[in-house]
């Protein structure tokens, strides 16, 4: 049970400061939807099945945070909510002249979520393994310098 907790949620920490697996899901979100926000990211136009920008930043820091020995978890509320930083700039601010009622339930609409959270799985679950392959690399490294 304690190997699949730590797979999930990563060892447990000791150090006082901020942990960066709660920190990093609403620093993604905040910094995709201010991104597309002033136009640093922009879709092309079209049907976006998947908004790469926000799918990149979710994925370099969900590696970034298994090389620091985050959960899958983890690695999926990352990508998860810069997935729906985009979701929410799109809806919030990209549907000029709806009302917010109507824009609030299209953002919030659950075979939306759902979709993301699908795109958020296998992306998190990605960035998580090369995260972590990186890591056990750097450990390896670290260890054959030290012979």
């Amino acid at each position: 049970m304690s190997s699949l907790r730590t797979l999930l949620l990563g060892p447990p920490r000791d150090r006082p400061r901020p942990d960066p697996r709660l920190a990093a899901p609403p620093a993604c979100f905040a910094l995709v939807f201010v991104a597309y926000a002033v136009g640093a990211f922009e879709i092309g136009g079209g049907v976006v099945f998947l908004a790469g920008h926000a799918a990149a930043v979710g994925v370099l820091a969900a590696a970034g945070l298994a090389v620091r020995r985050g959960g899958l978890i983890a690695a999926w509320a990352t990508v998860y909510a810069a997935l729906l930083g985009y979701s929410a700039n799109h809806y919030l601010l990209g549907l000029p002249g709806r009302p917010l009622a109507e824009r609030l339930v299209a953002l919030f609409d659950l075979d939306g979520l759902v979709y993301l959270g699908v795109q958020a799985l296998v992306l998190g679950t990605l960035a998580w393994v090369i995260g972590a392959g990186a890591a056990l690399s750097i450990q390896r490294l670290r260890e054959r310098a030290a012979i």
